[in-house]
């Protein structure tokens, strides 16, 4: 892609306390130099992670409506990336998207995070339709961003705790079979002292490995995929937009950590200069 002004759509939930889905897509790709807009598949008081009694309110009533304005304003987007989406009504209504809301002239980059599983488990209030229903939204799309539970489920792998390189290698092979036309597969770690981003890109593989860090935060997931698509739309490689993405996230989880209090999302918020300068390093 062109180091242009772009427009990108970012479809998934607000959890408005939680750094996480909208509230970490937004100002990430914002940071990128993006003009970002937005499409929330429901509103939460805080992310499902550790609150209790948080209220929800899904607004999938209200996402073709939507659609259907900008299509009537002739309103178009360089790329569009989804999130966390709550049914499979709502895959079917960003494959209508990706069908209509690309820009005339440039076309339009599809990009799924298929966020609904995790430690060989989905999420709660998922099921084998969902996933199905996920298949072929990632069959449509350009760029998928699974981690290893996501991959599985999508190609009806068992899933495991330890793996060599061949079963990541056919894992990659089994979503390229699905109709997915790049992977960037995440958290894929041989030992248990790195991890690291697998990306497949028409028949090639690259690999980048860093430090592993025992204790997650909640919405790196989210904040690796925001940034992510904020530098490759930008114009950085695949690869690149891997390594700049997983370092930028391990450095959230860095300064996070050592905040006993900050047990509920990710520090991303002073790191985004550190994200702009990559970004600008390879533009």
């Amino acid at each position: 892609m062109s180091n242009e002004y772009k427009r990108v759509l970012t479809v998934q939930d607000i959890s408005c306390v939680g750094q996480c889905s909208l509230t970490v897509a937004l100002p990430i790709l914002s940071a990128c130099g993006l003009e970002t807009c937005v499409l929330p598949s429901a509103v939460l008081s805080t992310h499902t992670g550790g609150f209790s009694n948080y209220t929800f309110r899904d607004l999938t009533d209200d996402m073709e409506p939507i659609m259907n304005h900008w299509i009537s304003e002739k309103i178009g987007f360089d790329a569009i990336y989804t999130g966390y989406l709550g049914s499979e009504r709502q895959t079917d209504i960003v494959k209508k998207m990706f069908e209509s809301l690309g820009k005339p002239d440039t076309g339009l980059l599809k990009a799924v995070d298929p966020a609904m599983a995790d430690n060989g488990r989905l999420y709660p209030g998922f099921d084998s339709g969902f996933v199905d229903a996920m298949k072929r939204l990632c069959a449509s799309a350009d760029i998928i961003l699974p981690n290893i539970t996501e991959a599985c489920l999508l190609t009806d792998t068992g899933y495991r705790t330890e793996y060599d390189e061949d079963y990541v290698k056919k894992l990659c092979e089994k979503l390229s079979a699905l109709g997915a036309k790049k992977i960037v597969l995440t958290g894929v770690g041989y030992n248990n002292e790195t991890t690291g981003v697998l990306v497949c890109d028409d028949g090639t593989s690259d690999y980048y490995c860093h430090r592993k860090i025992s204790k997650g935060c909640h919405g790196t997931g989210d904040i690796f995929a925001s940034a992510f698509i904020g530098s490759y739309v930008r114009g950085v490689s695949l690869i690149e937009s891997a390594k700049i993405a997983a370092d930028f996230t391990v450095g959230c989880i860095e300064r996070t950590i050592k905040d006993k209090n900050h047990w509920y999302g990710a520090e991303f918020e002073q790191g985004l200069g550190d994200l702009i300068g990559a970004i600008s390093e390879k533009v």
